[in-house]
């Protein structure tokens, strides 16, 4: 446990200390973003453009993080056990790429489709049996969609068959 928090702290030194716009906390075995990692990263929370989050523990995400990564481009949350987002996920003015693959989400998290930056959502390997197709369509900048591996039930399936705006990757593992 004390090696995950050190790795942890070595990562978010190393961002702070470079300027550097990445965070990548993958693979730390993190059950929730720290608390303390807001304060430390206080100082350069506005240039961090990409977070990585995958590979971990997580069960849920705060508002807090969205609230403090106001300028992030880039999240990957893949490998995780999340099964939902708060609503201040909604608020991303900036997030064009979300990695969901592999989490536990029943329901598409609807507050992404009011995110009118966000082009690719990846949201492969969940349990996931419908999604907002009308809210989907209205994104402005929406290029990729991956729902590979999700029980979508046989309408959606069918209604992701007629040709899209945006790429709509779907279907089960062969």
């Amino acid at each position: 446990m004390a090696e995950a928090v050190a790795n942890v702290a070595r990562r978010i030194n190393a961002t702070v200390e470079e300027g550097k716009d990445s965070l990548d906390l993958s693979k730390c075995k993190l059950i929730s973003f720290p608390d303390g990692v807001f304060k430390v990263l206080r100082s350069v929370s506005d240039k961090i453009s990409a977070i990585t989050l995958a590979d971990n523990e997580m069960k849920a995400i705060s508002s807090k993080f969205f609230s403090t990564f106001t300028q992030l481009r880039e999240l990957d949350l893949q490998g995780n056990v999340l099964t939902k987002l708060p609503d201040a996920v909604g608020e991303m003015e900036h997030l064009t790429s979300i990695n969901l693959a592999n989490n536990s989400f029943c329901v598409f998290p609807d507050k992404l489709t009011e995110i009118a930056t966000l082009e690719r959502i990846n949201l492969e390997g969940n349990s996931i049996t419908e999604i907002p197709l009308e809210k989907l369509i209205a994104m402005p900048a929406l290029k990729w969609l991956n729902l590979k591996s999700n029980p979508l039930d046989s309408n959606t399936q069918s209604a992701l068959e007629s040709p899209q705006q945006f790429e709509v990757l779907s279907g089960t593992a062969s």
